[in-house]
């Protein structure tokens, strides 16, 4: 019989103690901050993402997995990002009252070359709040994600790096200066930057080529093109951080890969990742909405964390997904007759709070303890026939070793106690 393997790029989650347990906290914090949560779906018109990411951009070009509708009204896709669904959603649902701050989580798609902390099928937390102009509310995003990792996380090592767009006229000064450092430079540059020279400028910056890096060290920056007014606002947010007691760098060649990005952008890098050291980056979109048939813009940020990388970093530093999980009480009937009353007393404990299973088919003690020992559990309540006639049971730790008797309509409060 032929044996079936999973698909090159995916993972199967056989323990999603640790990856619930990141999920969850990174939504208790969130929340604390204002933000609601929601649900797009995974699937998506090709269109949508066509549109706001950019033609010439790696997702689209080359990294989308899509296929016809099968009504032939649209070609469809799994969804490579968060982001321009909610803007679409927003749109579409009419949303009149902002700031609009959601948070998602789910499933992305890329059809990219599988490595450390990157998989086709991945997963992400992505947090968007639509309708705020100030950039002090990209200081208030920045600082709830550098206090998620530093202080709710505790992970060490990881740094942020942030840079500053500005404005359309801006980048578009900047990108004239560019494109003459790379024409002069052209012969020195990889084929896949002299191909993004022309289509996709910005993205020059992300290649990983070591003579393209050391060329690009002398290439003109956005910030040095920065009007006053931008100026102002670039000086706003470094000192907004500085305020809020947030470390950072100005790393001058940040971009990102996505045609909506302005003004701030960042990224929250670490050193266990490997070459793609980037577990969490944002930045803000205030042209998204409008470019999406709004009657009126809304300026916008959002950002995206990594859960797989997240994790990574998480095991790194001796996260174990066992601390996560409940503790686990066995029932142990010791034969047929006493196991009527395991289920009674599944059931009072289950109604307590209490993670409870009642285990059948073991042939003798010794079995079972092996099998209670072997699932992590914290105790086993034996009931034999004794116990049974004195409406006790006997409860063993198993951790310890050490047996106490117990009196059976106290075993929940009891197990409550501990």
């Amino acid at each position: 019989m032929a044996q079936f393997n999973r698909v090159r790029g995916t993972q199967d989650f056989l323990d999603m103690r640790l990856f619930n347990h990141t999920v969850q906290t990174i939504s208790k914090h969130v929340i604390r901050y204002g933000f609601q949560e929601i649900s797009t779906p995974i699937l998506e018109q090709t269109q949508l993402f066509k549109r706001i990411l950019g033609q010439q951009t790696d997702v689209v070009h080359k990294e989308m997995y899509t296929f016809d509708s099968g009504d032939g009204s649209h070609d469809t896709c799994l969804r490579p990002e968060a982001t321009a669904s909610v803007a679409r959603a927003f749109v579409e649902a009419g949303i009149a009252t902002v700031p609009w701050r959601v948070f998602s989580s789910g499933p992305m798609f890329r059809r990219e070359r599988p490595q450390k902390g990157r998989y086709r099928q991945f997963h992400q937390f992505n947090i968007e709040a639509i309708g705020v102009p100030s950039v002090m509310d990209d200081v208030q995003l920045i600082a709830m994600l550098d206090h998620l990792f530093d202080q709710v996380f505790n992970i060490d090592g990881c740094a942020l790096q942030i840079n500053f767009l500005g404005a359309k006229e801006d980048r578009a000064a900047h990108k004239v200066a560019l494109m003459e450092f790379l024409k002069v430079n052209v012969e020195q540059l990889c084929k896949r930057c002299v191909e993004r020279a022309t289509s996709n400028t910005l993205r020059v910056f992300d290649c990983k080529n070591p003579k393209c890096q050391t060329l690009l060290k002398d290439a003109p920056v956005v910030t040095d093109y920065l009007n006053q007014v931008s100026q102002a606002e670039w000086q706003r947010v470094q000192d907004g951080l500085h305020d809020m007691g947030v470390s950072f760098a100005h790393n001058p060649r940040l971009v990102r890969g996505l045609d909506y990005y302005a003004k701030t952008v960042f990224e929250f890098v670490s050193g266990d990742l490997g070459a793609q050291d980037s577990f969490c980056a944002g930045g803000r979109y205030d042209g998204l909405i409008a470019d999406l048939g709004s009657k009126q813009d809304y300026p916008s940020l959002g950002a995206a964390i990594g859960i797989e990388r997240l994790m990574i970093m998480l095991e790194e530093q001796g996260a174990d997904a066992g601390q996560h999980q409940l503790p686990l009480h066995l029932i142990l009937p010791m034969s047929a007759e006493q196991e009527t009353l395991a289920l009674l007393l599944a059931d009072t404990l289950r109604a307590a709070g209490l993670v409870t299973d009642v285990v059948y088919g073991k042939d003798s003690m010794k079995r079972m303890m092996r099998y209670a020992d072997r699932v992590g559990a914290a105790y086993a309540v034996i009931v034999g026939s004794n116990e049974q006639a004195s409406g006790t049971v006997t409860l063993k730790n198993m951790r310890t070793g050490d047996n106490i008797e117990v009196k059976q309509v106290e075993l929940a409060s009891y197990l409550l106690s501990l």
